[in-house]
């Protein structure tokens, strides 16, 4: 995205904010219940395979219907593959975060400081495909040496201290 459309969005977003309709921390927190929804798939499965016990897959189908349902009231129109690039766009935050975590925890800052950044990219690519500022079309672009404009744009929209 060119700066000078990038700042006619901000503009357009600041608009909106002053309007009062314009609200997304809710939707924020909904995107962390759904990548914690995601981790307790994957140790559902991996408790399943490790134990042998199918209690455990039926557990990651109750919490997988929970997880679609919660998905589909953020991602309600898709196109193409948006559905599943989404989830593991949220996917992927999570797991960065919990590297970044353990890195910290072992005293690395700076690979630690380097997930922490990459998830956040991540994340930022999440919203910007949800509000549907980007098309698939542009992801190349953006994820490539290309400046992260976007994450710029989602930390003016989310707001999680905002009641």
């Amino acid at each position: 995205m060119d700066k000078n459309k990038f700042q006619q969005l901000l503009k357009k977003v600041e608009e909106a904010k002053k309007s009062g309709n314009f609200d997304l921390s809710t939707d924020e927190d909904l995107s962390i219940a759904v990548m914690n929804l995601i981790s307790l798939e994957e140790h559902f499965f991996f408790t399943a395979e490790k134990t042998g016990k199918e209690e455990y897959i039926k557990m990651l189908d109750q919490v997988r219907e929970m997880r679609k349902s919660l998905l589909s009231q953020m991602i309600k129109t898709h196109e193409g593959e948006t559905w599943c690039i989404s989830k593991h766009l949220l996917g992927t935050t999570m797991r960065l975060i919990e590297v970044g975590t353990k890195l910290q925890t072992a005293k690395k800052g700076k690979e630690a400081q380097e997930m922490f950044d990459n998830a956040y990219k991540i994340y930022s690519l999440f919203w910007a495909l949800r509000l549907k500022l980007l098309e698939l079309k542009d992801v190349k672009a953006t994820v490539g040496d290309e400046p992260w404009g976007y994450q710029d744009l989602v930390s003016k929209l989310v707001d999680c201290c905002k009641e």
